[in-house]
Parts: structure tokens; C-alpha cells; sequence
């Protein structure tokens, strides 16, 4: 029972934290908004960490990985998804990320020189031809003038650098640094990071002081930042990252659900078809990892 508690917290806190971003753009730039997120969320896991077991100091050479880690995985992958959804539903934008569990494979296989297994590569060629249902009104006219292709792109590309930080944050656990150490630090540098370029960018800082934002960014920053985050890390060290892993499985279908629900999404024949390649696509993908990998550190972590 305890098991299933900590399954279903990851899942449906990062189920709806897709549409909570919702509240997050529109009038505060999407730059800003991961800043005020990741900072608020890193420097609370790092106030709540000092006074536990799992305090940790690094040297200067650990920071610096730390920090491109925090770059990509808490800032401009965030960043990216951000402005995507300024033009698709929450749901869409869920479903895209989630093409993160054959982004991870493809680098680790270039960057770490793991074997990638034939399983994976059927998984990968569903989610891309899933993807390409889901938009295939948009790509037979290839037309940006809706956005819908914008958001596409913006959202690939956002997931394409969460799988980099994911592979430099594997890389970090493999010479020994604790995972919930290092992701507070990694979330701190990462807001860091994106308040620098939103002064380089000359960017005009904001922040709205209404019920909906304030509100969606304490949702974020606690509870799909850190509480889901613990939930999930106590989960992998209980079943091991391979069942873990089916959190970025499901969490999927609860943003596909709340975006047809709450965001009025109108669902074809063709969007029906790609989005269930996409999942089937996942599920033999983690299938495979799980048997051949059952506790790599590649496992996607969802934390939206």
C-alpha cells in the first residue's frame, strides 16, 4: 500500500503540473517564471537538506557539472516547454515529453556508449510516428501561422535538453554524487542561470501578484518540484528505477485527461491513433530497459 501511495503521488502531481504551467504564462515572461520556480524550490530542498542525513558538500569541479546539469534539466529545457505552451494544450505538450524515455536511450548510446536494443528502436519509431499523427494536419500544410508546429518544435527541443541534463545527471551519480543533493543544487543553479539570461536578454521583470499565478508557482515549486520529487526517489529506492520508471507512463494519460476536460481539447481520429503509438512506444521501451537495466540511472524522471 505504502508502494502504491508513492506511485500514484509522482503521477498525478506531475499529471497536472502540464496545465498548473498553464497559469505560469501569459503575464510574466516564461523566462522568469522558471527562474521564480526553481529558485524558490531549490533553495527550499537545500534549507530542508542541511538539516538532514543527506546534506552533502562538493568540490568545486562537482558544481560545475551540477551546474550544467541545473542548466539543462531545471532551466532551459523548462524554458522551452514553457513558450510551447503558449501554444498547445497542456495535454499535447505532456505527451510530447514524454518521447524523453527514447531521447535518453539515443544519447546515452552517443554520449555514454550504451548499447541501444532493438526493442528501444520499434518504441522510438512509434513516438515518432505518433507525433507525426497527432500534427499531421499541421505538417501536410506546414504552416506556422497557428503555432501549432511552433509549439511542436519548442517542445521537442525542450525534451531533447531535459535528456541531456538527464544523461549529464546520470553521469554525476556514476562518480557518486547523491541524486537529491545534487537536484537541489542543480534546481538552485538553474533558476541562477535563467535570471541571468533573462538580464542579459534585457528581458523586463515581472511578477504577478494574483491568486492563479502565485498559487500555480507554490504548486509547482513544492509539490511538482520537491514533494512529488521525494515521492518518486523513495518509490525507485523501494521497487528499483525500472518499475519507477512507468510514473512517466501514466502521468502522460492524466494530462491527456485534464486537457480534454478543463482545456476543451477536440480530439480526431488521427490524435487518437498517435498518441496511443506514442504510449505503446514508452511501454516497450521501459519493457526492454527494465529487463536488460533494471536500476540505470537513465531512467526519466518527470519532474514538471
Amino acid at each position: 500500500m505504502k508502494n502504491i501511495l508513492l506511485f500514484l503521488v509522482p503521477t498525478l502531481i506531475w499529471g497536472s503540473t502540464w496545465y498548473v504551467i498553464k497559469f505560469q504564462v501569459g503575464d510574466v515572461d516564461p523566462m522568469l517564471s522558471v527562474s521564480y520556480r526553481f529558485l524558490l524550490a531549490g533553495l527550499l530542498l537545500l534549507f530542508g537538506l542541511r538539516f538532514t542525513s543527506h546534506w552533502r558538500s562538493f568540490k568545486l569541479r562537482e558544481h560545475a557539472f551540477i551546474g550544467l546539469q541545473g542548466l539543462m534539466l531545471f532551466g532551459i529545457n523548462y524554458w522551452l516547454i514553457y513558450m510551447s505552451e503558449l501554444y498547445l494544450t497542456s495535454g499535447l505538450v505532456g505527451l510530447i515529453f514524454s518521447l524523453l524515455v527514447f531521447f535518453n536511450i539515443l544519447n546515452a548510446r552517443i554520449l555514454l556508449k550504451q548499447i541501444i536494443e532493438p526493442k528501444v528502436i520499434i518504441g522510438g519509431l512509434l513516438g515518432i510516428f505518433g507525433t507525426a499523427m497527432i500534427f499531421w494536419d499541421d505538417l501536410r500544410i506546414f504552416s506556422f501561422a497557428d503555432g501549432k508546429l511552433t509549439g511542436m518544435f519548442l517542445a521537442i527541443g525542450g525534451t531533447y535538453v531535459a535528456s541531456l541534463g538527464n544523461i549529464t545527471s546520470a553521469r554525476n551519480q556514476m562518480r557518486g554524487m547523491p541524486v537529491l543533493a545534487s537536484n537541489a543544487f542543480g534546481m538552485t543553479y538553474g533558476g541562477i542561470a535563467m535570471m541571468l539570461f533573462a538580464l542579459i536578454s534585457g528581458v523586463e521583470f515581472s511578477f504577478a501578484l494574483n491568486v492563479s499565478y502565485v498559487s500555480s508557482l507554490l504548486y509547482l515549486a513544492i509539490f511538482g518540484s520537491i514533494i512529488a520529487f521525494g515521492a518518486y526517489l523513495t518509490l525507485v529506492g523501494n521497487i528499483g528505477a525500472g518499475k519507477a520508471a512507468y510514473v512517466s507512463l501514466i502521468a502522460p494519460v492524466i494530462a491527456l485527461i485534464i486537457s480534454t476536460v478543463l482545456e476543451d481539447y477536440q480530439w480526431k481520429n488521427t490524435s487518437i491513433f498517435g498518441a496511443l503509438f506514442i504510449l505503446i512506444g514508452n511501454l516497450i521501451a521501459l519493457i526492454s530497459r527494465k529487463k536488460k537495466h533494471p536500476e540505470s540511472p537513465l531512467e526519466p524522471i518527470n519532474d514538471d
